[in-house]
């Protein structure tokens, strides 16, 4: 089953909780904190395997978690990071953050790998907390919560020319004559209904990926058939191959058939339409289709581009085509798929400042929201009055105490964070 796109959700692991712990040992007097840090969550990591060619594992997959880092242990003990959770993926894939529509990674060459989701520190003990002023910290970190992201996976295949046009004008007729590729071949529309690849090798003895795309119709960029739902597989290509019924056998022109591609592929993505062309004018061992042929060169506008007569039934003329596919290929240079503003960035600008926390007011409950002020909250352990001293000297040094006061909270008030209530003093 051939499975080209997925959503999923991905959830990195949580870091190991630190360790509160003293050494206590007969002939060692004031032995101190002796509580190790917990190991980092794992992360969700995707990596390319050649020999997949679809999603459909994770057509199944609808959450994808990590395990959670071991926790710290006495005697200075770290505890041990989390195994990464490895997800395969074809050559190929593009993997895109729902939510920002940026784009994580585009996995094309055959031994790429990226994290999606990183996993979460570890907590730290309260032997990384001793300081000079404070030999005994009484207190210790809970594990830092992974990320979490909601995904689209898309694959888009790797292939160097791109056969493209109306259902049953040939292509998957032609693959099959040029490569070892065995698509469905039979006389009625969309026959193809996954896109098949094939090696092809000319002559010279150059090879080069083909693609046979199944059929398009008018209103494919708009989901009509098969819809736009392979058009994706367009973009990699270098060369477009237009294969045009020139005997009009269901009684279609040869010439608005062309045009009716190009539209399509204008209207999906016009970059496409800026990739090399050529014409591959099938079924010439009928009667009139030399007439149709001579009517179509009359009609087209671009006068350079290549046309081959060719009869893919009878296996005529395809070798010449593929000769000529494989030296224009040698003539264009690989270019990416994506500008560099689509994909997400990592830069740290250090002159924008974004709010750290929101407070909203709900039936006489301050409501406190904000990554940074829920990561701390998640990551205190409110088991010794150190530690929630220690939480309240850092919301208050975040200004939230100050922020509280100006839009007019009183003592007393209800202060909520997450699922927890506090009250504001």
């Amino acid at each position: 089953m051939f499975v080209d796109e997925a959503k999923i959700k991905v959830i990195a692991g949580r870091g190991g909780d630190g360790c509160l712990a003293f050494r206590r040992e007969k002939y060692i007097p004031m032995g101190g904190p002796y509580g190790g840090n917990g190991g980092r969550g794992a992360n969700i990591k995707f990596v390319v395997d050649e020999g997949l060619h679809t999603l459909i594992d994770l057509r199944y997959m609808k959450t994808i978690k990590g395990d959670k880092g071991e926790n710290g242990r006495g005697k200075n003990q770290n505890g041990a990071n989390a195994e990464d959770i490895v997800i395969k993926v074809p050559q190929g894939t593009v993997i895109t953050d729902i939510d920002t529509d940026l784009i994580i990674a585009d996995l094309k060459n055959k031994n790429d790998e990226v994290i999606v989701a990183h996993g979460g520190r570890g907590g730290r003990g309260n032997t990384a907390f001793k300081t000079q002023s404070n030999p005994a910290p009484n207190f210790a970190e809970n594990g830092e919560p992974g990320e979490e992201r909601e995904l689209k996976v898309e694959l888009k295949l790797m292939a160097d020319v791109g056969l493209v046009g109306m259902p049953s004008v040939g292509k998957s007729t032609i693959i099959s004559c040029v490569s070892k590729a065995r698509p469905k071949i039979a006389a009625y529309h969309f026959t193809t209904i996954v896109p098949n690849l094939g090696v092809c090798r000319s002559r010279s003895g150059k090879s080069f990926v083909l693609a046979d795309l199944p059929g398009l119709i008018e209103g494919a960029s708009r989901g009509e058939g098969l819809g736009d739902r392979f058009l994706r597989h367009i973009e990699r290509t270098r060369v477009i191959a237009h294969v045009i019924d020139m005997s009009a056998f269901e009684g279609r022109d040869p010439y608005e058939d062309y045009l009716t591609i190009n539209k399509e592929l204008q209207e999906f993505n016009a970059n496409i339409l800026k990739k090399p062309q050529i014409i591959i004018a099938n079924k010439m061992d009928q009667d009139v289709s030399k007439d149709n042929l001579k009517n179509f060169k009359s009609k087209i506008k671009d006068k350079d581009i290549k046309i081959f007569e060719v009869s893919a039934i009878a296996n005529e003329g395809l070798d010449e085509v593929i000769d000529y596919l494989a030296d224009l290929l040698d003539t264009i240079p690989t270019t990416p798929l994506f500008e560099d503003e689509a994909f997400e960035s990592h830069v740290l600008y250090k002159f924008k400042k974004e709010e750290a926390y929101t407070i909203e007011k709900e039936d006489n409950v301050w409501i406190i929201k904000g990554d940074e002020v829920e990561k701390l909250f998640k990551m205190t352990k409110f088991n010794t009055d150190e530690s929630i001293n220690r939480f309240a000297r850092k919301i208050r040094k975040m200004g939230i105490d100050d922020k509280l006061i100006e839009l007019g909270a009183k003592e007393g008030d209800i202060v909520r964070i997450l699922d927890f209530d506090f009250e504001f003093k």
